[in-house]
């Protein structure tokens, strides 16, 4: 029987993305799927602390085995910005073109353009905890360019290719991302219980 586990949130593009990572052996679960409509609160101050607050309180109040992500996108010359606040760098509403926005303004006249993608995966299984962490290191572009993933995937171009996330489209994106990174590091932890 395959195992169920509930991921911690209802981002479509997420949750799509790691489906394909998981493929087959995990049924999987949303927010919405379990009936929960909070919008769980990220009040930690680093990605560790926000993917295990997210996970807990799917298992404090409703008492599946779940996990949680969270990302940030990290750049050297901002010291780590925008890092925990990526998905509100620019505001509360979440707004990605916002956000690019933004930090191709605080990136103007800047060389160093170093950034990494990290995500940490929270697992609670059985009531024990566990962290998953992926990164992925490359640069950010002068200007967008491309039009698949979402958030920053226009403006990052991962070391090793020409082409931004955005530009590679989500097949490769889902090979070498973060997420991806974090996941496989889940998935072989979950092969090795069952």
């Amino acid at each position: 029987m395959k195992k169920k586990l509930v991921f911690a949130t209802n981002n479509a593009h997420k949750l799509e993305e790691v489906t394909a990572i998981l493929g087959s052996k995990i049924e999987l679960l949303c927010l919405k799927d379990i009936g929960c409509e909070v919008d769980i609160p990220e009040t930690a101050d680093t990605l560790e602390g926000n993917a295990m607050l997210k996970a807990a309180y799917i298992r404090n109040n409703y008492g599946l085995n779940c996990f949680a992500d969270d990302t940030g996108l990290e750049v050297e010359a901002l010291n780590g910005e925008p890092g925990v606040y990526s998905a509100r760098y620019a505001g509360e509403d979440h707004c990605s073109e916002d956000n690019m926005r933004k930090l191709l303004y605080n990136l103007e006249g800047v060389t160093n353009r170093k950034a990494q993608f990290r995500t940490v995966i929270s697992l609670i299984l059985d009531g024990e905890t566990h962290l998953f962490e992926g990164i992925v290191k490359g640069e950010i572009t002068h200007e967008k360019q491309g039009n698949s993933g979402f958030g920053y995937d226009p403006i990052f171009r991962p070391d090793g290719y020409e082409q931004t996330f955005a530009e590679l489209g989500n097949e490769i994106k889902n090979q070498i991302s973060h997420r991806a990174l974090a996941v496989s590091k889940l998935c072989d932890f979950l092969k090795n219980i069952q």
